[in-house]
């Protein structure tokens, strides 16, 4: 029994000893707390771009961020000394061992600073410690805001040579400013007829102001007598019957080229024209090449512009001016839809210097060796939003552009303040502006009520089936509104 009992107490002491050594259920684990790794930006980056940044606070463990706590995430900017607003935070994301801050908002050339205190991150596991506080600072890119030019065209078209008639039309446009828009009308079919504009005056009871021809089918005029499609751009009856009623005329040119050599040689003996076109992905035709002298592409663009400069000085004898849009929508669409040098047409496919090249070439030339002085000049700016930074160095220079023009497509009929104002901006004011493509129609009313002082639009079809806002009621709308100008209202201005 003695030894049972001595047994028994020895158990009962190593159990207490045993007990005795356990931590109490109650106490935290020890665990190292979170600690940061790197940070991106990091702290004190300078340049950085755009209105938006996701900052990234990587640590050396997986981590959370409770929502109770991401309150505590501030951002702050100073500027000049002073705090600035603006800026804050759209959302705050932990994962793994990241997180992740967005901050909209942001200025430019601002210092920023993102604020984290401590026991906004902790460790994932249970009872673990938090991180350290922590501020990641940086400096947004320092971006000049353009001056918001008002318009205030010159008096006088850039050409010092220019006909009166030029010169009268011009002036009769400018005094129409922020009180009327010209309507204007693309013409349909062989491009050099009135079927378009005398469709809208059978719905209206008004033509359209402008009408726009197009020099796209050059290579097919005059086209042979046996067939029976037809255009011969030496019958300018269209054009002249527009002026003589009032209206004005307006042309432009989607310049079809062709793919080599031998393909030019193949439509001038045989009248095949398979290997022209114009769009950049459809023709390997050099802007670059045909700017140098000696190259069959150099002869081919001069022999081109001297059938063009033929057809217009057949209403330049006959005192008709001219709105001339040539090389359209280049300027804004380099580059923009994903394939290096891969602009909309040939002529933006080399890039900026290239195209302004042509196109003081052509003026030069349309002016000093044929003598063209009614031309009105028009430069068109690719509308897409993403390009607006690139017109500037498409311009081709206030001395050789009288008019800038917008083409813009849009699913709406409001006014189009961003499209305005760049155009503006562009020619600081000097350049009278205009709509010169568009798919529905912005609404003359709403423009001029926006201090939008367009001097005309150029819709390039008027029937619903592309543009369904173009219906024949918004049609009468415009044509009987007092923001616009028709042929027939023209006509009376003209006397």
């Amino acid at each position: 029994m003695k030894g049972k009992k001595i047994f028994i107490i020895w158990a009962t002491v190593a159990l207490a000893a045993l007990f005795s050594c356990t931590p109490n259920i109650d106490d935290p684990i020890p665990v190292a707390a979170p600690s940061i790794v790197s940070t991106s930006p990091s702290d004190g980056a300078q340049d950085i771009e755009g209105d938006k940044i996701d900052i990234v606070i990587t640590y050396d463990q997986n981590i959370r961020c409770t929502l109770k706590n991401q309150a505590l995430i501030t951002v702050e900017g100073e500027k000049e000394g002073s705090k600035v607003g603006g800026a804050s935070i759209e959302k705050v994301n932990a994962y793994m061992v990241e997180l992740r801050v967005s901050v909209i908002g942001l200025e430019s050339g601002v210092k920023y600073t993102l604020s984290v205190p401590e026991g906004v991150v902790e460790g994932f596991r249970e009872r673990q410690a938090s991180a350290k506080s922590v501020k990641v600072s940086f400096t947004t890119k320092k971006v000049e805001k353009p001056i918001d030019y008002e318009l205030n065209p010159s008096k006088k078209l850039s050409n010092p040579n220019a006909t009166p008639q030029a010169q009268a039309l011009y002036e009769l446009i400018l005094s129409l400013g922020g009180n009327k828009i010209l309507s204007g009308a693309q013409s349909e079919g062989t491009a050099n007829n009135n079927e378009h504009i005398n469709k809208i005056a059978s719905v209206t009871g008004k033509h359209p102001a402008l009408a726009g021809y197009d020099f796209i089918f050059l290579q097919y005029s005059p086209t042979p007598s046996d067939w029976s499609w037809v255009v011969n751009y030496s019958d300018m009856s269209a054009p002249i019957e527009h002026w003589n009623e009032g209206g004005v005329v307006s042309y432009m040119w989607h310049w079809n080229v062709p793919s080599s050599e031998q393909a030019w040689k193949n439509g001038i003996e045989n009248g095949n024209f398979d290997g022209y076109n114009f769009y950049s992905d459809k023709t390997p035709f050099s802007i670059v090449e045909a700017l140098k002298e000696g190259t069959w592409q150099h002869e081919f663009i001069m022999k081109d512009m001297e059938k063009v400069a033929g057809y217009l000085k057949i209403l330049a004898d006959k005192g008709i001016p001219v709105i001339w849009r040539p090389l359209h929508e280049a300027a804004g669409n380099y580059d923009l839809y994903g394939i290096k040098h891969n602009a909309w047409f040939w002529w933006g496919k080399g890039g900026a210097e290239p195209c302004k090249q042509l196109y003081r070439l052509m003026r030069d030339t349309f002016e000093q060796k044929y003598g063209l002085n009614n031309l009105i000049w028009v430069w068109t700016l690719d509308a897409t939003q993403e390009a607006q930074a690139q017109w500037a160095d498409w311009y081709p220079g206030d001395e050789y552009v009288d008019f800038i023009g917008t083409d813009i497509y849009a699913n709406d009929t409001e006014a189009k303040g961003r499209h305005y104002q760049a155009c503006v901006n562009l020619g600081k004011g000097l350049k009278p502006v205009c709509i010169s493509e568009c798919g529905n129609i912005p609404d003359p009313a709403k423009c001029l009520g926006a201090s939008q002082s367009w001097s005309w639009f150029m819709v390039w079809s008027s029937g619903t089936k592309d543009y369904p806002l173009n219906t024949d009621a918004y049609w009468k709308q415009i044509m009987s509104s007092s923001s616009s100008i028709s042929r027939e209202d023209l006509a009376k201005l003209r006397k």
